[in-house]
């Protein structure tokens, strides 16, 4: 069992660690974005299902994805009104998001900003990360610390679950952004308005 304090789990993933912590939707498998591959490896998760950059505000992801003003506009829009929250918006990348984030089509990147404080913190000490939900590829995810401590025994999960605000259960909603528009790719906790 890898539990650990705030301070050395914020310490472990910037050493390159995998991390576990509470967010607003289900729990987090976390790395730094150029160590995505943990993450592929520990959920034996198939290199086609890529994964979301997660960051404490919209302003730390923004450098990650590029598109023309009148895009930024629109995105900008959807992200005041959803953001924090449970909504995965997947964006033409920049040049600044690691290949292994989504090895078969690097020219798009899922972002999100949690609606929670203990993820918004780690966040903002860590910059944005690379994350999924915690479980092996096709199972349910994992809804406890005590239940990713047993399937990931080398991940560092934090101490307290008392620090761990009730999460939904329920997956972000991903919308994925097109010329004429917004393609839900996964229809989660948040309804879009298109």
């Amino acid at each position: 069992m890898t539990r650990v304090s705030l301070e050395a789990l914020i310490a472990g993933v910037r050493s390159g660690s995998l991390v576990s912590f509470p967010t607003d939707t289900v729990p987090a498998l976390a790395t730094l974005p150029e160590q995505a591959e943990l993450i592929f490896a520990a959920k034996q998760r198939s290199q086609d299902k890529p994964l979301i950059l997660m960051g404490a505000i919209a302003e730390d992801l923004w450098p990650y994805v590029k598109g023309s003003e009148q895009e930024y506009q629109i995105w900008q829009e959807v992200v005041s009104k959803y953001w924090p929250g449970a909504l995965t918006l997947v964006l033409p990348a920049s040049n600044r998001v690691p290949k292994v984030m989504n090895p078969i089509d690097p020219t798009t990147i899922g972002i999100r900003v949690p609606k929670s404080a203990i993820a918004q913190t780690i966040l903002a000490q860590t910059g944005p990360l690379a994350t999924t939900s915690a479980n092996f590829s096709g199972q349910p995810a994992l809804l406890t610390m005590a239940e990713i401590d047993v399937q990931f025994p080398t991940v560092l999960t934090l101490e307290s679950d008392a620090t761990a605000e009730a999460s939904i259960g329920l997956p972000s909603t991903v919308a994925k952004w097109a010329e004429e528009g917004w393609q839900i790719l996964r229809q989660g906790a948040v309804t879009l308005d298109s």
